[in-house]
């Protein structure tokens, strides 16, 4: 897909790795900048999108002038502001901490909505948002929202129902500017993508049989089976490289030697080993309380774990339907719906954090691909 002349331009907050600025370059957007405060995050973003601005800022602190400045804008040429604030405060998995500081930054969200005016905005947080605990906190951030704007009613999306192979929800704050946008069809943008899902066994057709010595960022490169399926996912995870997107070195690895990064395996004693083979598909695993998959099922949330400044614990990961091993980076970026020529931190510890911090960037592009075309 190749971005047209006049592409309408995004900026990208708490852009992470880059799942939403995926789907915002998929569906035909122009990602002007991406801001992200952390430094490994926006670094590996800028290997994915090496056209972009990349803003290593903290948002709380951004104003909206200098952000136009800094993505080459003036005030009226911004179509779309669209992000994932921090979500930690808001999930029903963790502390449920309503004074969590960063629960502030999704005010800021919608404070720099105030200062940039774009033609639209797009917000995506937990389903742990809506609980009656933070509705204070969602209603102070709103309330920022210019008064002529629309604003929609928050939806949950599965992404399993547009298209990823994994049961993870979102909830997204939808508005726009009726001045300069036509009226957006509600149930046209949430409207569930009519094909056949795609479950965890055919989200990872063709990734190699791993090894647990394969524990360098060298020896996670490895062959993938080139003959895959045809269908829309499978498009998607080898075709549709929007222009002056993707690392060349990863898409040339992967065109001409049909290569791709993440391949890490993870050394499990003898008798974790017994365990996960105990452990039938669909249920978890009694010790470590890890979700075996399920070839026929759907992928549950993967988790980020916590950042250095949070103990760096590890998140729980999955254990493979077939493999008594917990999955690879790649196969994890595979049931989220990230292409195989995207690329992650060179470790496990962070290349897991930031598919788990990310939106799937299936869900991502077909939304802004549905509000793409209510734009036109």
């Amino acid at each position: 897909m190749k971005k047209t002349k006049n592409a309408p331009r995004v900026i990208d907050l708490f852009a992470g790795v880059g799942g939403m600025s995926l789907g915002a370059a998929r569906a035909g957007f122009d990602l002007a900048a991406a801001v992200e405060l952390d430094k490994i995050a926006i670094n590996t973003h800028a290997i994915n999108f090496p056209n972009s601005h990349h803003l290593r800022w903290d948002i709380s602190r951004t104003a909206g002038a200098n952000l136009l400045e800094a993505a080459g804008l003036v005030r009226g040429e911004l179509d779309g502001l669209v992000g994932g604030p921090p979500c930690q405060g808001f999930s029903d998995i963790g502390k449920r901490a309503t004074d969590d500081p960063r629960n502030s930054l999704f005010g800021d969200f919608f404070r720099l909505v105030a200062d940039l005016r774009p033609r639209f905005f797009v917000a995506e947080n937990v389903p742990g948002i809506l609980a009656e605990r933070n509705q204070a906190a969602i209603q102070m951030a709103l309330s920022q929202v210019p008064a002529d704007y629309v604003v929609l009613e928050a939806r949950e999306v599965a992404a399993n129902n547009l298209g990823a192979a994994t049961l993870r929800s979102r909830v997204f704050f939808v508005g726009y500017d009726p001045k300069r946008v036509a009226r957006f069809n509600e149930a046209k943008l949430f409207a569930n993508v009519k094909s056949t899902p795609v479950t965890v066994g055919k989200a990872l057709v063709g990734l190699p049989i791993v090894r647990s010595d394969w524990q360098s960022e060298a020896q996670g490169w490895r062959y993938v089976d080139p003959l895959l399926p045809t269908d829309r996912f499978y498009k998607k995870v080898i075709d549709e490289v929007p222009l002056g997107v993707g690392s060349p070195e990863a898409i040339k690895r992967l065109y001409e030697k049909n290569e791709v990064s993440g391949n890490l395996g993870t050394r499990h004693t003898d008798e974790v080993i017994k365990r996960f083979q105990r452990t039938p598909q669909g249920s978890i695993e009694s010790v470590s309380r890890a979700p075996r998959l399920a070839e026929n099922g759907f992928c549950p949330t993967l988790r980020a774990g916590t950042a250095s400044d949070r103990g760096s614990f590890q998140a729980v990961r999955p254990i493979h339907f077939r493999s008594p091993r917990v999955i690879t980076p790649r196969e994890a970026a595979r049931l989220q719906g990230f292409p195989d020529w995207f690329q992650f931190h060179g470790t496990k510890w962070h290349s897991f954090r930031q598919i788990g911090n990310s939106v799937s960037p299936i869900v991502a592009e077909t939304l802004l691909e549905r509000i793409r075309s209510m734009l036109d």
